[in-house]
């Protein structure tokens, strides 16, 4: 291959867009078979660790390869068979690369999945061909959707199981789409897979000719790339840290950009109703005339004007002040929060204290009654509630996955984190219809 030839293959691979993503599902629905049947198929395994997969297999008695093997790396979930951690995979083909968190299938680690699915542009939920729609199945579709994924793939794993049975597999997706419309989870994918077999994995099962849609790889390299819209959104500027040069009077702000765009000469809105111009754009890697989302630099302002760190630098769409505000929240501690609460909120870069001044209710995944005003909510529990403030607090409805509207909830005394929370977030909870 001559020297062009090569800067323009790597010039190719550069170019490559990242998709994050996401594996839940529930204990026994085939996780990790499915995340190493990606790794195995996309050629995304060295040579050693397959060797060692192939050795491990055969003293198991496995017949093939146990692909769970190239997943589960800890002791525990090696013992156990099981996921107990978020683990982050990278596996890459010829249209673009990929980052997936592989999180756990326990009840008890569903606030791992939030984590998993909290950076996630798409999810992708497993069930047992066998068993169909199940509880965890419902949590995680409720954690997807209340964190603003609107891509999920259904994979009816082990449909070799039940003999590739096509009416079995559009009950599931049937039932599925109901539940995902309900969620107002609007592009889904169902798709039937053997993850051990490698049926419609990343290559096109030859076993069931009634099924003639994509596999979950080839939807993984088409879906649309995705920050969750927040370049539309108004601009955003927590500032992290004041840079002070005496000598030079040097004055900077130093944050990341949340949402939206600013430029050099663009009116910027500060507290307290103040305005100027944003004069100087400063990165690593020099001097900049715009900036937007999720870039790090200094904002240096017309006006020497004392903002400190935690305050807001934003558009003209800026959010009013507030001592109270409604929220969803999914609970992280393993101990109960009570109403009345005392708690610190971690919004952006602020750090205030406050207390959950009220729980109005617990939603209930099994889709039987929801805990109407219930005296507290627990580990893993998504829970609605209305949260006070003892300092003014610039917060604003959770939009584009985060970008903005995101908290947390972390204990006075230890400094732990007790819940992570969405603003004015309402996550409807209809599983009947």
């Amino acid at each position: 291959m001559t020297a062009p030839t090569l800067n323009k293959a790597s010039e190719k691979i550069a170019a490559r867009e990242t998709l994050r993503l996401c594996t839940a599902g529930s204990v026994d629905d085939g996780k990790s078979t499915f995340v190493g049947r990606l790794l195995h198929d996309t050629k995304s395994v060295l040579a050693d660790q397959l060797a060692s997969v192939e050795r491990t297999s055969a003293d198991r008695g496995f017949e093939g390869l146990d692909l769970s093997l190239l997943v589960d790396g800890l002791r525990a979930e090696r013992e156990q068979g099981i996921t107990i951690d978020v683990a982050y995979r990278y596996f890459a083909t010829d249209k673009r690369t990929f980052i997936l968190a592989d999180t756990p299938g326990h009840v008890q680690y569903t606030r791992n999945t939030v984590t998993g699915v909290s950076t996630s542009q798409v999810v992708v939920l497993l069930v047992d061909a066998r068993h169909g729609v199940v509880e965890q199945t419902r949590r995680h579709l409720s954690v997807a959707a209340l964190l603003g994924v609107r891509t999920v793939i259904l994979a009816v794993n082990k449909i070799d199981l039940v003999d590739y049975s096509e009416e079995v597999f559009r009950n599931i997706e049937k039932e599925f789409v109901s539940l995902a419309s309900a969620l107002d989870v609007t592009d889904t994918h169902v798709v039937p897979i053997s993850a051990l077999k490698g049926d419609n994995v990343a290559e096109a099962s030859t076993n069931m000719d009634w099924y003639t849609g994509p596999t979950v790889l080839e939807i993984l390299e088409n879906v649309e790339v995705s920050r969750g819209r927040a370049h539309d959104l108004g601009f955003r500027f927590p500032i992290q840290y004041v840079i002070r040069e005496h000598a030079s009077d040097y004055r900077g702000y130093a944050g990341t950009i949340n949402a939206g765009t600013v430029s050099v000469g663009d009116t910027v809105y500060l507290p307290e109703g103040r305005t100027t111009e944003v004069t100087h754009i400063d990165s690593a890697d020099g001097p900049l005339q715009t900036a937007s989302v999720g870039e790090a630099v200094v904002l240096r302002l017309a006006q020497e004007i004392d903002l400190i760190r935690g305050e807001l630098i934003a558009g003209s769409d800026r959010p009013e002040s507030v001592r109270s505000f409604n929220a969803t929240v999914v609970g992280l501690a393993d101990r109960d929060i009570k109403a009345g609460a005392p708690v610190k909120v971690r919004y952006g870069t602020q750090l205030v204290r406050g207390r959950v001044s009220a729980i109005e209710r617990v939603l209930d995944i099994d889709g039987v009654n929801d805990n109407e005003a219930p005296a507290s909510y627990g580990l893993n529990d998504i829970a609605h509630v209305r949260i006070d403030v003892a300092a003014d607090l610039e917060v604003e409805d959770y939009a584009a996955r985060g970008a903005i509207g995101s908290f947390l909830l972390i204990d006075q005394s230890s400094g732990d984190t007790l819940a992570a929370g969405l603003v004015g977030h309402r996550l409807r909870n209809n599983w009947s219809i």
